[in-house]
């Protein structure tokens, strides 16, 4: 039985209690009494619950999930909450409190349940989880071996398209700067063209002219040749850096007895660009293969989770994850949800994690984490040695960032969380996590293209954002393309949701949307997300007589914004990207589509007499079904070059 099947049953037969308390903790015999008093026992609800494995949900007062557990045995899990004996943390005891029912989801194993709760968790950003406030995607260093003339590029995901990945990296300019090096180093090519299909069908490019390509789009270079050429790439990203060095330095001293300057310049920055490759892929410990290093710090509500990353027995670089949680709460907790929300999420997973305390679930993370990464990897706490005292470092270094950014994280608290706060209280809606914003661009109705900018927690998450080529609208009509950009998103989400994936494009729903506009753009989402049985807050951003944000569209309502507040900065922000965005794509289709029409291959018909019938038919099929005569009747258009265009179609 799927996961979403058992999903169906514990709703359709969900047990419910309730708990009203104004007070910030009271005891259980308080909590048992205040829902007795609804009529409602809750030893006999208790009792209902199944011995299985499975996933539950703490829903408070307002009906939002504010906990997610996972349990071998969820009978015994859930009645632990309501047992005053039980030594129970602060969080959980305040947790109780606002506890108004609950559900479960029964699963077939522990692991399932796992699965399971960091999906829910992922989804639903319960309130006294352990939030992981980062959403981190590292770069990779691809080549592309599935291809006869393999290129070398970025890549965001590993894909299971034969092609070889080296990474992850943790910074894109320094991928960036690696692939251009190795353009440089062995003139390998850097277009899309299908090769050898595409030989010869266009001009070299201008890396051939400047010398950091070998043209094999003109077969200037054979498959064996440029094959050499790319088992030297591969060398090189595997570590071996010694030939490449000794090749730079023989030519920058040969250049310079030959008195070219230039030349041995540029072997030498060469030299140095791979020198510091190498040097910042320094070997620690040569009996180290891939493996993670993670340790938190904590003070009060904010924690910092800071990973080491080794690969290849090269630590390649660290980085540091800012978390919300609760006071007092365990480290080796934190870590646990660290290590779910973190890797259930990252395209690549290690061999090996280290940690600084023991984790409770750790066997049944470590097979969690070996499916997903279909080999072996085990969560290891070291007690000695050089393991340790990396541990430890990742340990200071956590500290470090916690106690010196402090300061930074309040003010852009107030920046990001403050002003969704401040968007809260003037739509009046609780809880906003994500927001999506959606705009449309176009000229003159062609090329429509749609836009969805995501954020959370006052952050862009570009991973998620989205583009839409309009594709059920003829012209300029803002609204209709609007309705099919919007209906496209959630049928799309409720599609995913149903086949269950586990991370999708559309998944996730927004907590609130904002639309580029006023009441007009605000009533076609509603009927789209009525019309879809969907229940989401949607505001207008309203723009002043020249284009600047002036205030929120809401319930039929324009809502001023104080000018100088931190929410109307930010949905100046919001706009400015979702405008961004869309022109940015709506450019580009552009710049393609005038690469070449079909008009231009008529006799007659240049730039100005295309452009004139476009914008007055809209699509090739309504110029083919045009008459001589209403094709003369166009601007610049006369009865010779209709004639011609009438000919051409028929």
């Amino acid at each position: 039985m799927s996961l979403s099947l058992f999903f169906y049953l514990s709703r359709e037969d969900s047990h419910l209690f309730q708990v009203v308390s104004n007070s910030k903790f009271v005891s259980v015999g308080e909590v048992k009494k205040r829902m007795q008093e609804q009529n409602f026992n809750i030893e006999e609800e208790l009792k209902k619950l199944p011995g299985k494995p499975g996933v539950y949900l703490m829903h408070d007062e307002k009906d939002h999930i504010i906990y997610v557990g996972k349990a071998i045995s969820l009978k015994n899990r859930v009645r632990q909450y309501f047992q005053s004996s039980r030594n129970k943390s602060v969080k959980i005891e305040q947790m109780v409190t606002h506890i108004r029912r609950f559900e479960y989801i029964v699963t077939d194993s522990e692991l399932e349940a796992l699965v399971l709760e960091c999906n829910l968790i992922k989804e639903h950003h319960p309130k006294y989880n352990t939030m992981l406030m980062d959403d981190k995607a590292y770069p990779f260093i691809k080549v592309t071996t599935n291809e006869p003339y393999p290129r070398v590029m970025l890549a965001r995901k590993m894909l299971k398209d034969k092609a070889k990945y080296f990474g992850p990296f943790t910074s894109s300019q320094a991928v960036r700067d690696t692939i251009e090096l190795l353009h440089k180093l062995y003139h390998i090519r850097s277009c899309n063209r299908s090769l050898p299909k595409d030989i010869g069908k266009e001009r070299p490019c201008l890396n051939y002219h400047i010398k950091q390509c070998d043209a094999p789009c003109q077969g200037y270079i054979s498959q064996e040749e440029y094959g050499k050429s790319i088992a030297e790439v591969l060398r090189f990203l595997g570590g071996n850096y010694a030939p490449i060095q000794k090749e730079l330095e023989e030519k920058m001293l040969k250049a310079s007895e030959e008195m070219e300057f230039e030349k041995a310049i540029e072997y030498r920055e060469l030299l140095n660009s791979v020198n510091k490759i190498a040097q910042k892929q320094k070997i620690t410990d040569s009996s180290w293969e891939d493996r993670d290093i993670l340790a938190v710090a904590t003070d009060k509500e904010d924690a910092v989770v800071q990973v080491f990353f080794i690969r290849g027995g090269r630590l390649i670089g660290r980085d540091h994850f800012y978390l919300k949680i609760q006071q007092d709460e365990l480290k080796a907790n934190i870590i646990d949800s660290f290590i779910k929300q973190y890797y259930a999420g990252t395209p690549f997973i290690p061999s090996v994690l280290m940690v600084q305390e023991v984790l409770e679930d750790s066997s049944l993370l470590e097979e969690w984490l070996s499916a997903k990464r279909g080999a072996k990897v085990s969560i290891l706490v070291p007690k000695k040695g050089t393991k340790e005292k990396m541990v430890e470092l990742a340990e200071n270094n956590a500290k470090m960032v916690l106690t010196k950014d402090k300061e930074r994280l309040k003010r852009e608290e107030g920046r990001t969380i403050g002003a969704v706060k401040e968007i809260e209280k003037l739509i009046g809606v609780q809880d906003i996590y994500r927001m999506e914003a959606y705009d449309i661009s176009n000229t003159n109705g062609f090329e429509s293209v749609g836009s969805m900018v995501v954020y959370e927690r006052g952050k862009p998450k570009k991973n998620d954002y989205r583009k839409f080529k309009i594709k059920g609208v003829k012209g300029a009509d803002d609204y209709a393309s609007m309705r099919e950009v919007l209906t496209r998103r959630f049928m799309h989400g409720l599609k995913e949701k149903e086949e269950s994936k586990e991370v999708g494009g559309f998944t996730v729903f927004p907590d609130l949307i904002l639309m580029d506009g006023g009441r007009g753009q605000v009533n076609i989402a509603l009927e789209v997300l009525d019309a879809l049985h969907l229940n989401i807050p949607v505001c207008g951003m309203v723009k002043d007589d020249h284009h600047r944000t002036r205030g929120l569209y809401f319930q039929n309502e324009e809502i001023t914004i104080d000018r100088s507040s931190e929410a109307f900065r930010l949905i100046t922000r919001i706009q400015d990207e979702a405008h961004r965005f869309a022109i940015e794509y709506h450019k580009q289709l552009r710049g393609k589509g005038q690469v070449h029409s079909i008009l231009d291959d008529i006799e007659g018909i240049g730039p100005s007499r295309r452009k004139s019938l476009m914008r007055e038919f809209v699509s090739l099929e309504a110029i083919k079904a045009a008459t001589v005569e209403e094709l003369a009747r166009i601007p610049s258009m006369n009865e010779k070059a209709a004639e011609s265009v009438y000919k051409f179609f028929h």
